[in-house]
C-alpha cells in the first residue's frame, strides 16, 4: 500500500481552490496505470511522486493526458511531502519534471512559493471557432508558444468574464492545450481575473490553474507596470493566486490544505 491523498491547493479552507490527487511511488509503475489512476481519480490533475537523487521526479496527469506542467499539483505535492514527514517542514522541495527543475518553498506566512517558468504570451490569430466557442465577439488573442500552448484572450469586462458559459462542444476543437481568458480585477486587492478552459485535456474548466499564471504574469506585470501582483481565478470554486515576477521566473504563491489521506496498491 502507498499513500494516495486528495488536497486543496491554492485555499487554506477545503472545498475551495483546486484539488489535486497526490501518489506516492516505491518504485516505478507502468505510464498506462497512471492514466488510468487519474481517470479513476477525476480530478483536474493526479501528481505521481517518487523519491529521485536529492528531491523528487514529479509527473502529472489529467483524466485524460499526462502534461507538461501543473501549478496547483506542484503545489499540492510540496504539501503532502511536508505534512506527510517524507521531508522536513523547513526544507525546499525540489522536483525534477518535464518542464526542468522546479522547487516549492515554505513562506513565512503559511503559504507556498513555487518557482516556475515564466510563459509570456505574444499576440497571435485566433484560432478558429475561439470566439464562437466563448459565446462573445471578440478580444485581444495571444500565445504562450510552448510544446502545450495555451491561448490567452484578454477581455474588457470582468462580469463578462465571469458570465462565460463556454460551448465545450466547440471548444474541443480549438487548437491548444487551454484557453486562458483574462479581464481587469473588480475586487480590492486583486489585479486582474481569469479563468481557464481544457476540455481537449479532459478538463471543462480548471478550477485554479497556476500554469496558466506562468502566462498571465508577465502579461499583466507589463500592462501594470508592477512584478508583484495578486490574480483571482473566478471559477465556481476560485482561488486567489499571488505572483513575483523575478526574470524569467514566476513565484506562485497559495495555501495548500488536506481533504483525505487514503492508500492504494501499486501494481
Amino acid at each position: 500500500m502507498t499513500d494516495l491523498w486528495l488536497i486543496d491547493a491554492f485555499t487554506d479552507r477545503q472545498f475551495k481552490g483546486n484539488p489535486a490527487g497526490v501518489c506516492w511511488l516505491d518504485h516505478a509503475v507502468p505510464d498506462e496505470w497512471m492514466q488510468a489512476l487519474a481517470m479513476e481519480m477525476n480530478q483536474a490533475e493526479t501528481a505521481f511522486l517518487r523519491a529521485e537523487g536529492h528531491g523528487f521526479r514529479l509527473r502529472w496527469f489529467t483524466p485524460a493526458a499526462e502534461v507538461d506542467l501543473c501549478g496547483h499539483g506542484t503545489l499540492a505535492s510540496a504539501h503532502y511531502l511536508w505534512a506527510s514527514g517524507r521531508l522536513p517542514a523547513a526544507t525546499v522541495a525540489r522536483f525534477e519534471t518535464r518542464s526542468g527543475l522546479l522547487t516549492a518553498a515554505p513562506e513565512p506566512d503559511g503559504r507556498i512559493a513555487l518557482d516556475f517558468p515564466s510563459r509570456p504570451p505574444v499576440a497571435a490569430p485566433p484560432p478558429a471557432g475561439l470566439f464562437e466557442a466563448l459565446g462573445i465577439t471578440g478580444g485581444d488573442v495571444f500565445s504562450n508558444q510552448t510544446a502545450q500552448p495555451d491561448v490567452l484572450v484578454s477581455i474588457a469586462d470582468p462580469a463578462l468574464l465571469r458570465s462565460l458559459a463556454p460551448d465545450f462542444g466547440r471548444l474541443m476543437s480549438v487548437e491548444a492545450r487551454g484557453v486562458i481568458v483574462t479581464a481587469p480585477g473588480d475586487r480590492p486587492g486583486v489585479d486582474f481575473v481569469s479563468r481557464f478552459f481544457a476540455p481537449r485535456f479532459g478538463v471543462p474548466e480548471d478550477p485554479v490553474t497556476g500554469s496558466a499564471h506562468t502566462t498571465l504574469a508577465p502579461f499583466w506585470a507589463a500592462r501594470l507596470g508592477r512584478t508583484s501582483l495578486n490574480g483571482y481565478q473566478a471559477s465556481k470554486r476560485g482561488g486567489m493566486v499571488g505572483i513575483r515576477l523575478e526574470g524569467d521566473r514566476v513565484r506562485l504563491l497559495g495555501h495548500a490544505v488536506t481533504v483525505v489521506r487514503g492508500a492504494i496498491d501499486l501494481p
